[in-house]
């Protein structure tokens, strides 16, 4: 049943990381009886893993009613690593309610928020959440949310977790939330934005769409302006999600809904693409001309920040974890993947994501939900690799990076910080920042108690445990947002290749400052001596660096006690017991092979 465009109000709620958002949701299903009684807490959050954790990973759409209005709610994640999963949402909405802890304040995960959602031209309702705690500071909060994100409309001021104030916060959606625009005067048939998509293992490729024009009706047919096979798919069922999907006849224009097209392979669909339905005369391949203007410019794709090599646990489980990482792929478009080879691991994949958040979110999924164990080798991230014939490379992997004497200039990416922070730790996460090789901007001190910091830091240095040592330097107070700033020359870097009995292991190769390569080295070769189990022969580990070896372990071998038979006669008797136990163990060093558990190959995840 269609709904006057007058009645309908989308928004979504974005927040920093645990600032009640997934709470407040649970209230507001509650509030439009939705639901009379919420099943559990996070309703939204229907992974396993997020109810988990106590994060939003996925952005959920869900469809409820408030005095005679309809509000499509977009739910979305607040951690850092998941913005795309924000800036997705933000396209079907007109207006977000921006949620900050009355206990924490704003937080820098608020302002990135707030600024996506100014750029994007969206009615924003600030609000205080979390107004029953003991230590909530309500009205330092609404000073912060005027004087940091320059909002100087009242902030409604809610608990989500008992319901107080939530009734006026619904009636200020539908007031100050303006309705959907009236469908464009020029386009002559429907459209609608993809902004979503799942798999469901019975019906295929759920498409989760806003409409922008006209009206979505089941026979219809549709085609995606990019993609590239130019078909076109019946609409075999249109709905509504509330938030499990609700058959129904039709979709009208501003409404948020889902469709179902018998589209079984993930790959012919792109998030942010556009819908058009064709007329009844048009045929499936058609490729007209006519309406063809995307509703909205198709989003550049978020290059990953973060590479790795996953490969499965056993070699012949290839097949079905490329099976797993298509089905990922489909509703998370932000990491990407693609096939490569190791002389250690085998054949897998170098998969990139946006931080190591969204790597081990994956790595999770891939084992709760398709069973698939992985081996994950060392990050990486994206240089540009200058040749001495002028060539310019992108290495995503150490095992991509030319030889010594073909490389005239290494660039690797830095990105801009913004920390949010009480004053009082501002020493010792300068201090910090500084051993990251980091490039101090500015200090902008926000009110009395708070301060802003911005530096610029090389991304490598972020990648591996930068965020979990801000929040103990900070007792967990800071906050961090960052930004990609462009690639540069800063010092000279280099390739170290990691040696087992002298054959190179590229799955532990890594790229380092050579003014740091020997620290660097040493550290990564005592972890890796108690982590590989003794042989009955001696292993060496060393790193390599330009065809020199910069450091070197020695793993001593497991010995038999051979000359405790010899309880008595002539001395030469041990000595030829030893002297053939020597000879035995040096064959056998020969032909002997190092069996690495896959915990090595994370241990320069822990920096010492």
């Amino acid at each position: 049943m269609s709904t006057l465009l007058s009645q309908i109000r989308n928004f979504s709620i974005v927040a920093h990381v645990d600032h009640g958002k997934s709470t407040l949701a649970d209230r507001l299903l509650e509030f439009t009886g939705a639901f009379k009684t919420v099943a559990r807490e996070q309703f939204l959050d229907s992974m396993e893993l997020e109810r988990e954790r106590g994060i939003t990973i996925k952005a959920k759409a869900v469809r409820m009613e408030w005095k005679g209005y309809v509000l499509n709610l977009l739910d979305t994640p607040g951690h850092v690593d998941f913005t795309f999963e924000v800036h997705r949402a933000l396209w079907a909405c007109e207006g977000v309610l921006l949620v900050v802890d009355a206990s924490q304040g704003v937080q820098a995960q608020t302002v990135a928020n707030c600024e996506i959602a100014k750029k994007s031209g969206l009615s924003i309702i600030p609000v205080v959440n979390k107004i029953d705690l003991t230590n909530a500071q309500v009205d330092d909060t609404q000073l912060q949310i005027q004087e940091i994100l320059g909002i100087t409309d009242p902030a409604f001021l809610v608990s989500a977790k008992t319901g107080e104030g939530v009734e006026e916060l619904l009636d200020a959606i539908v007031k100050r939330i303006a309705a959907p625009p009236p469908s464009s005067a020029e386009i002559d048939r429907s459209s609608v934005l993809l902004f979503d998509s799942y798999m469901d293992p019975f019906k295929g490729v759920v498409l989760v769409v806003r409409v922008f024009d006209g009206t979505l009706k089941r026979g219809q047919r549709i085609r995606f302006i990019h993609d590239s096979s130019g078909r076109a798919y019946t609409i075999e069922e249109v709905g509504y999600l509330r938030p499990a999907p609700k058959p129904d006849q039709a979709l009208s224009c501003g409404e948020v809904g889902y469709i179902l097209c018998g589209l079984k392979d993930p790959s012919y669909v792109r998030h942010g693409d556009t819908g058009l339905v064709l007329p009844p005369a048009i045929s499936g391949r058609d490729q007209s001309p006519v309406s063809l203007r995307p509703i909205r410019p198709l989003p550049e794709p978020l290059k990953p920040f973060v590479y790795v090599g996953l490969y499965p646990m056993q070699l012949g489980e290839t097949e079905d974890l490329t099976r797993a990482l298509e089905r990922l792929h489909l509703t998370d478009p932000s990491f990407d993947y693609n096939v490569e080879a190791s002389a250690a691991l085998g054949p897998g994949f170098r998969c990139g994501f946006l931080g190591l958040l969204h790597l081990e979110i994956i790595q999770q999924r891939l084992k709760r939900e398709f069973s698939q164990d992985v081996i994950i080798t060392n990050p990486n991230v994206r240089y540009r690799v200058t040749t001495r014939r002028g060539a310019v490379i992108e290495v995503i992997s150490p095992a991509g990076f030319p030889v010594h004497g073909e490389i005239a200039r290494v660039e690797e990416p830095f990105v801009r910080l913004k920390i949010l922070t009480p004053v009082a730790f501002l020493g010792p996460i300068s201090e910090l920042l500084k051993s990251r090789r980091g490039i101090h901007l500015s200090v902008d001190y926000l009110t009395s108690q708070s301060v802003r910091l911005t530096w610029e830091l090389p991304l490598a240095e972020m990648v591996v445990d930068f965020y979990d040592c801000l929040k103990s330097v900070s007792r967990g107070y800071a906050s961090l947002d960052y930004e990609l700033v462009d690639y540069r020359t800063r010092e000279p870097l280099a390739k170290v290749d990691v040696l087992l009995q002298g054959d190179p292991c590229d799955a532990l190769s890594f790229i380092v400052p050579r003014d740091r390569a020997y620290l660097e080295s040493r550290a990564i070769l005592e972890r890796l001596r108690e982590l590989v189990p003794r042989q009955l022969f001696e292993v060496n580990l060393q790193a390599a660096m330009d065809g020199k070896i910069v450091a070197k372990e020695r793993i001593a071998p497991l010995r038999k006690d051979v000359i405790a038979k010899c309880y008595g006669g002539d001395i030469s008797r041990k000595m030829k017991l030893l002297s053939k136990q020597k000879e035995g163990k040096k064959r056998m060093r020969m032909v002997g092979k190092v069996e690495i558990p896959p915990e090595a190959f994370l241990t320069v995840l822990r920096k010492t």
